[in-house]
């Protein structure tokens, strides 16, 4: 019998077979049924094993304001959600615009040991927009990366954006869009609609995130680079997005669990836990995200957690970030969404939360298929349990806009590279973290 061999007895995976997963070490060395070893049995009975989740959107805040959250509690969140890997946007400070920066987040990730943390380099030196930061220094750091992204901001200049699809083209790499022209949202507050005018905001009219993502689309296919959309929140957005598909551009794109289920109404009360960038949309939007990630034209569902101080949030509207935390929440919402609305299939959530994640930053150990020989990064999820959303969390931040709701699905056991993270819906403590 081996000291850290598990065999997790009776899951069933996203296909309906129901297995035995056995794990020793970091890897699954044998799936089958009534597997005959010894080691410690887990009783999986009634639970649906999924690849581990990996979020390709994650601000984790470290460097800089860890008052709202560090590489820490950000991956013990993560891991509560049922997420393997994260990836950490750039905006911190000092930004993640070279090697130094993300080489310090990386190894951040690795001493937290929750979640295997991957960061996203920033396109333009200090997201300032005039200048690429050094974007083949980053790839070639020990950090390794692939994606990059200004998010918080808008690459809108269209030579730049050019220059850095050039750029990323020549190692693979991708560029992940924050969609929103400047010139067209200034002191924007909600979506542009009646709702807006009622309540004397500022509208955020959709064609802000429309007309740079039909840009950036047709600068992909003259370059012929990788473009990938962040928070997709408009049925306009989709319809360019499934033409630019159409038409073989390499375009992918991802929607937040908030645009699938949260709208403009809330915004009604002013409560700035609901203030979010691009803003909570209409019905219509909602219904036509929600086709778009049945249909295949959105290929991911990414949180952009977005933890923010009480004191940055517990204010008057106007004066509120944008912004919102979700990695806890994020399967629940997905479930509640699209699995219990007979939209999709678990092998489709899968590929969302898992496989296509993972495949869009070439993460080689995640988004694998539960079998023999791969890595053993796995969420073991309760599909049955329905409860309301309380405000109890791992991130040191507390904007969740889901307290009060009732949501289906919960989180039993996380497993990553072959260590139980959470167990029985609790945060375990690691020795190295």
């Amino acid at each position: 019998m081996s000291d850290n061999l598990m065999i997790f007895r009776g899951a069933t995976l996203s296909n309906g077979d129901v297995i035995d997963i056995a794990v020793e070490g970091n890897s699954i060395i044998q799936v089958g049924t009534n597997l005959i070893l010894e080691g410690t049995d887990i009783d999986c009975s009634g639970l649906i094993a999924l690849q581990g989740f990996v979020d390709l959107h994650t601000h984790l805040r470290e460097p800089g304001f860890e008052q709202s959250e560090t590489i820490l509690t950000g991956s013990r969140a993560a891991a509560m959600g049922g997420f393997t890997a994260v990836h950490a946007m750039a905006n911190t400070s000092p930004v993640a615009d070279n090697a130094a920066v993300v080489e310090q987040v990386h190894a951040l990730g690795e001493s937290a040991g929750y979640v295997y943390v991957q960061p996203i380099g920033a396109v333009t030196k200090n997201l300032e927009g005039s200048a690429l930061a050094d974007l083949l220094k980053m790839n070639q750091s020990r950090a390794q990366v692939t994606v990059f992204s200004d998010d918080g901001k808008c690459v809108s200049d269209s030579l730049i954006m050019r220059r850095a699809l050039e750029y990323v083209k020549a190692f693979g790499g991708v560029i992940a869009q924050h969609a929103q022209d400047p010139h067209l949202t200034i002191d924007a507050q909600m979506n542009e609609s009646p709702v807006a005018f009622e309540l004397g905001l500022a509208g955020w009219p959709s064609v802000a995130e429309e007309a740079i993502i039909a840009r950036d689309v047709l600068l992909t296919e003259h370059v012929g680079s990788r473009l990938h959309i962040c928070h997709v929140s408009t049925a306009g957005s989709v319809e360019i997005i499934r033409w630019a598909k159409a038409r073989g551009i390499n375009v992918t794109a991802e929607v937040t669990p908030h645009h699938l289920l949260l709208t403009e109404e809330l915004v009604r009360d002013y409560n700035p836990v609901f203030k979010v960038n691009p803003p909570l949309r209409s019905d219509s939007d909602v219904l036509a995200l929600r086709a778009a990630v049945a249909d295949g034209t959105i290929d991911i569902i990414a949180t952009d957690h977005a933890p923010h101080t009480a004191d940055s949030k517990d204010c008057e509207w106007g004066q509120a970030a944008f912004g919102m935390i979700g990695l806890e929440t994020a399967f629940s919402v997905a479930q509640t969404t699209l699995i219990e609305t007979g939209m999709i299939d678990w092998v489709r959530l899968e590929q969302l939360l898992s496989t296509n994640p993972a495949n869009i930053s070439g993460l080689e150990r995640h988004g694998k298929a539960i079998q023999a020989g791969h890595a053993a990064n796995i969420t073991f999820i309760n599909s049955k349990r329905q409860a309301v959303v309380t405000g109890t969390t791992q991130s040191k931040s507390t904007n969740n806009p889901y307290i009060g709701m009732e949501l289906f699905g919960e989180i039993v056991h996380t497993l990553y590279e072959g260590v139980l993270t959470v167990k029985h819906g609790q945060i375990q403590e690691l020795k190295n973290a």
